[in-house]
């Protein structure tokens, strides 16, 4: 490591068990409610460069046995030393081969269908996108159903790639496979888990759809 890169090092989480405890219950909660905004507690000393929920979330969840894709603008940063440094973790150029890819504020977004997608008999061994964006609420709005949510939950998060109710349609058909995503503003953090139905605002559920006409019906 370079004397600049440990000069930017910061301390971490200000007290480790309960920084990294405080940080997994919220991703938790976020998957667990899918679509709901959730705020992170802050308690580490994070460098520039992505947002301060997603630092704390990889400081929590990235350990020596993960591999971390980071976009091009975190690349670039003080983020991947400092993550490795107090995790452990293993930074790859190899998108395929990361268990998490961290994407920055203003960077491409790569295709879900490029991330690991992990195998019928291993999802687990699946990717999990974090995408920071500028606002997770003023977005184009979309609607989500599915486990964990009673009835609907509306998303309007700023910042999602403009074909991400077919991206995300294709991933949730491969269900046990499949990526799970996670959306971070600076102060606040909504998951989506892979069992998520994602569709437009004003798009007709399936359930509402209108049945096909049949052959009889379409005589008359």
């Amino acid at each position: 490591m370079s004397e600049n890169a440990m000069q930017d090092l910061r301390a971490g989480f200000h007290h480790e068990a309960f920084g990294s405890q405080a940080a997994f219950r919220t991703t938790l909660q976020a998957l667990a409610y899918p679509g709901r905004i959730w705020p992170m507690s802050i308690e580490a000393d994070v460098p520039p460069g992505g947002h301060a929920t997603s630092s704390v979330l990889m400081l929590a969840l990235l350990d020596a046995d993960t591999a971390l894709w980071l976009s091009p603008a975190l690349a670039a940063s003080p983020v991947g030393h400092w993550l490795r440094f107090h995790t452990g973790c293993r930074l790859t150029s190899d998108l395929g081969q990361a268990q998490f890819v961290w994407v920055g504020t203003g960077d491409p977004v790569p295709a879900l269908s490029a991330l690991a997608l992990g195998s019928d008999a291993d999802p687990q061994t699946s990717a999990t996108l974090l995408l920071d964006v500028p606002d997770l609420q003023g977005g184009e709005p979309y609607v989500l159903s599915g486990p964990g949510i009673a009835g609907e939950q509306t998303l309007a998060v700023r910042g999602l790639p403009t074909n991400f109710a077919a991206q995300w349609a294709d991933n949730h058909a491969a269900f046990p496979r499949g990526v799970d995503l996670l959306l971070a503003s600076d102060r606040a953090l909504v998951g989506l888990p892979r069992t998520v139905r994602v569709r437009p605002a004003g798009a007709l559920a399936e359930s509402d759809a209108p049945a096909p006409a049949t052959a009889a019906a379409m005589e008359h």
